[in-house]
């Protein structure tokens, strides 16, 4: 029986190798499937998911508005069955797509495997993710650490000095020099001011 899985966690902790490792495992049994990334994310070229070691797919991007179902229903009538839909960057999916994305599963018998951020800047669960939480069959941490050493669940935008920004839209592809992944406890020293981070290599690109 198929099911909606949801892969979070913060950033820097490998949900697009893990995503693009899984569907080479599919395609390596002789199963097509169909890899999902918002419109929005470009930073790697239109229409591909590229992680951070340098692993990289062709997907099909999508909007807001769109309607996820029927794009898998127009892929399968296209080009055959489907044994897999895989989402990256699942965040940025609206209520409407993540119910989508359920009908894949519930009417089609598809498995749907979605990889995202849990929460934004703010410490606030971006839609996507909200519902996905809430809907989903299964729910998996991806573990990353944070520089203290802890388990890293948060993520902080910075300014160039490495201190918390905490305006400003939710959504911002790119900046890849200001976005690190924390602890809960760093989370809340960088945002009430008493903390910063020494911005280094650990601070890598928005969903990576």
């Amino acid at each position: 029986m198929a099911k909606l899985y949801f892969y979070y966690s913060a950033m820097n902790a490998g949900k697009t190798t893990t995503l693009l490792q899984s569907a080479y495992n599919y395609h390596e049994r002789g199963m097509r499937t169909l890899i999902l990334t918002p419109a929005l994310d470009n930073r790697y070229g239109e229409g591909v998911v590229a992680s951070r070691i340098g692993l990289k797919a062709n997907a099909r991007r999508f909007s807001g508005e769109e309607n996820l179902l029927a794009m898998v229903e127009h892929d399968i009538g296209a080009r055959g069955a489907l044994h897999c839909v895989f989402v990256d960057e699942a965040q940025f999916l609206t209520k409407a797509q993540v119910w989508q994305i359920s009908d894949v599963v519930d009417r089609l018998n598809i498995p749907v495997l979605a990889y995202g951020l849990r929460t934004d800047f703010r410490g606030e669960l971006f839609e996507g993710s909200r519902y996905l939480l809430a809907w989903a069959d299964n729910l998996e941490e991806i573990k990353t650490i944070c520089h203290s050493g802890r388990k890293a669940t948060m993520v902080v935008r910075v300014d160039e000095r490495g201190r918390a920004v905490t305006e400003g839209p939710q959504v911002e592809i790119g900046g890849n020099d200001r976005y690190v992944s924390v602890s809960r406890a760093e989370f809340k020293k960088i945002t009430e001011g008493s903390g910063s981070i020494e911005l280094q290599q650990s601070v890598l690109p928005l969903g990576e």
